[in-house]
């Protein structure tokens, strides 16, 4: 029973941050505007790769999970 409410108080502290992200993440961070994210407008088409941006969430996110992982 330990092991679940452990889980469920980690989880929501994850779905905690990821909401302040959501909500709050364009003014404190520039997402999807740093330099090396694709953007592509020609006319009516537009094409967008955040390739920074996706490298930046991935590092964060494992160091996260590695910090988890250690205790």
């Amino acid at each position: 029973m330990y092991q679940a409410g452990k889980f469920l108080i980690i989880a929501g502290i994850i779905f905690l941050l990821a909401g302040l992200m959501i909500v709050y993440g364009q003014k404190i961070f520039p997402f999807g505007k740093f330099p090396g994210d694709i953007y592509i407008k020609k006319g009516s088409f537009s094409f967008y790769f955040p390739l920074t941006t996706s490298i930046l969430v991935s590092i964060v996110v494992s160091v996260i999970l590695w910090l988890i992982s250690k205790k």
